[in-house]
């Protein structure tokens, strides 16, 4: 089955797509805990359709049939690890659960985590865009690897991939969805207005190791627009865009 669906979704990316270095596929792979056996698969589930030539944007060239494979293998994967793990809960509640551990703005979560923006094959325009740190692109994204996986190595191995991504804490997930990503958002408004990209500058460290504290600047056309800090670079650079998106909407 595995095979003919493999044949279905294609296995042999043109040359041009194989654009990912070895170094980037590996670590890609140990980031997810799976190594393929046909990289091909994991190019191809990499290519966003901006990528492709204008003479060649047959869709099976591109990661949009993974992300379709990947979409129902992780719904059933999840809807199968919730009735095993919630023998009480109800059909409604089991719905609504596994509603909310497919959420895009979860799986974009997954995916940034990662660091899956870096390794998308995308065309300059789309990463001048802002591609790279869209979340529809990194989501579609994270469901065609799903659905490689599984094409590569079978339903068992692409649970393993799932359960390590995805958590199964409901709070923690809620927690994930009720966060704005104020990077997301300064680059989109920026990129919108043709005012370039923003640029982070950790300007300062304090604190032991186990309790630094950082504090980051953001720059946009080479001027300060905001600084945050936070007990992570990622935190304190959140938090900079935010104060960046205030200066760029004032309250009355």
């Amino acid at each position: 089955m595995l095979r003919f669906l493999s044949k279905i979704f294609g296995k042999t990316p043109a040359q041009s797509e194989i654009a990912i270095s070895v170094r980037t596929r590996t670590q890609l792979q140990q980031k997810l805990g799976y190594e393929f056996r046909q990289e091909d698969l994991l190019v191809r589930a990499l290519t966003h359709r901006s990528h492709l030539r204008s003479n060649d944007s047959r869709p099976s060239n591109s990661n949009e049939r993974l992300e379709f494979l990947g979409d129902s293998v992780l719904g059933l994967i999840v809807a199968e690890e919730l009735f095993q793990k919630y023998p009480q809960m109800s059909e409604g509640d089991l719905t609504k659960s596994k509603s909310l551990l497919v959420n895009k703005k979860v799986l974009a979560h997954v995916g940034i985590e990662l660091g899956l923006g870096d390794h998308i094959l995308m065309s300059t325009d789309e990463e001048r865009a802002g591609g790279r740190r869209r979340q529809s692109i990194v989501a579609d994204c994270m469901e065609a690897i799903i659905g490689a996986v599984y094409l590569d190595g079978g339903v068992n191995a692409t649970k393993e991939v799932v359960k390590r991504a995805i958590s199964f804490d409901f709070g923690q997930t809620s927690q994930t969805l009720s966060l704005r990503n104020y990077k997301g958002e300064l680059l989109e408004r920026l990129q919108a207005s043709g005012a370039g990209m923003p640029h982070y500058s950790v300007t300062g460290e304090k604190g032991p190791e186990h309790r630094k504290m950082f504090t980051v600047d953001v720059f946009v056309g080479g001027k300060k627009m905001g600084t945050g800090i936070g007990d992570s670079k990622k935190s304190a650079e959140q938090k900079a865009a935010e104060q960046a998106l205030e200066r760029l909407d004032p309250q009355p």
